[in-house]
Formats: C-alpha cells, structure tokens, sequence
C-alpha cells in the first residue's frame, strides 16, 4: 500500500482494494468477452447486436477504470494486466466457435448477470467492512450493468 492521507486505515483500504482488484480483473475478462461476441456476432440481427455490444464493451471499459482508480485513491496498486485478469476473473470462459446473434446474446447475458451478482455482493462486503465510498462505487457499476444487461436480454428470443 502507498502512503495516503486518507482517512480509512489502512487494514480496510487493503481489504477494499483486494475486493476492486478481483472486480478488476473480471471486468477485464468481461470486456474481452463482449468483444469477442462483437466480432463474432452473425445473423439477420446482425448490425443491432453488434453495434449493441460495442456499447456494452465500452460500458465495461469504464468500470473498469473506475474500479483501477478507485484501488489507486486508496493508496492500492490495481493489478490490471491481461494475465492477472486470467488468473483471478471469476467469470465463465466465453464459449468460442459460435456466430449466431442469439447463442451470442446468451453468452453475454450470462456473463454481465453473473459480474452484477458479484458486484451486489460486494456493495455489502465493503460497507460491513467500513469502506461506505468503495460500496456506493460499487452501487454505481451494479446500476450501470444492469442496464447493460436489460438492453443485451432484450434482445433474447421469447
């Protein structure tokens, strides 16, 4: 931990920043993982999805940021490299081999369900712990991804 004027000591800064760092590193994989379906994406739905899903990368990218830095004003490092992400993401691997719009909009859904489940559970984590800034942080991006989630399952066939 680096030296910080920050008010929180340092034993629950370091508790959130490993609780970001894990987030970090899924948001990681779960923006490689709506790109991977943005490039991929075939069908008659074509243009809608794929445009829908560089939104949703984009999106991603953004928490992602926000999660680094927020480790980063709490005198943590963020680990943030492509093979930290591959070690610690606690999403599903992203099935390969698919092109169908639908088999990709599943994938998608599933893997922004499964990081705004983690996200909740870490809104509580850290406020048990006193950290109420890294929780309302994490309130943000839940908000955030479940309106990526709403616009991606709609498009989920009835």
């Amino acid at each position: 931990m680096h030296q910080t004027a920050n008010t929180l000591s340092k034993n629950i800064r370091a508790k959130s920043v490993a609780v970001l760092n894990r987030h970090l590193a899924a948001s990681i994989d779960l923006h490689a993982q709506v790109k991977q379906a943005h490039w991929n994406v075939r069908g008659p739905t074509f243009i809608a999805i794929h445009e829908l899903f560089d939104k949703v990368a984009d999106a991603v990218e953004e928490y992602s940021d926000t999660i680094a830095e927020r480790a980063g004003a709490l005198g943590g490092a963020a680990e943030g490299t492509i093979q930290i992400a591959v070690e610690h993401s606690f999403l599903h691997r992203y099935k390969l081999g698919i092109d169908a719009a639908e088999a990709h909009v599943a994938g998608v859904t599933a893997a922004l369900a499964t990081f705004g489940e983690s996200l909740r559970n870490a809104i509580d984590e850290t406020a048990a712990f006193g950290d109420a800034d890294t929780s309302d942080v994490f309130t943000e991006i839940s908000r955030g991804v479940d309106q990526q989630l709403w616009l991606v399952e709609s498009h989920r066939q009835p």
